[in-house]
């Protein structure tokens, strides 16, 4: 019930090793009255917020990490769209769950 994760980030212009998208998540849940979570954070904490959402709400992702998820229950689709200067998509792990990737690689 987890997407967007590993937790990633494109939030520099460092092509080829990372790319600037900002990103927005627009959430559909099923049942609607369900719930899921999304997290968009730094990893020097600078940016953090953990937030319950809803069928039909948004979320902007001005940087960061971003992962989300739905509980038991309840089926959480989106559509994510991204928005740059270049049309590529490269990401950076969030360190502390690169050995995610890793393991599975």
């Amino acid at each position: 019930h987890w997407s967007s994760y590993p937790s990633h980030r494109h939030d520099e212009d460092d092509f080829p090793r990372i790319t600037y998208l900002e990103e927005t998540y627009y959430h559909r849940l099923n049942p609607a009255s369900g719930f899921g979570v999304q997290r968009v954070y730094t990893e020097d904490g600078t940016l953090d917020e953990c937030m319950a959402v809803h069928d039909g709400e948004v979320v902007l992702v001005p940087r960061g990490h971003h992962p989300c998820g739905a509980p038991y229950g309840f089926e959480m689709y989106y559509l994510n769209v991204m928005a740059g200067p270049r049309r590529n998509w490269r990401f950076l792990p969030d360190p502390a769950v690169k050995w995610i990737i890793d393991k599975d690689g």
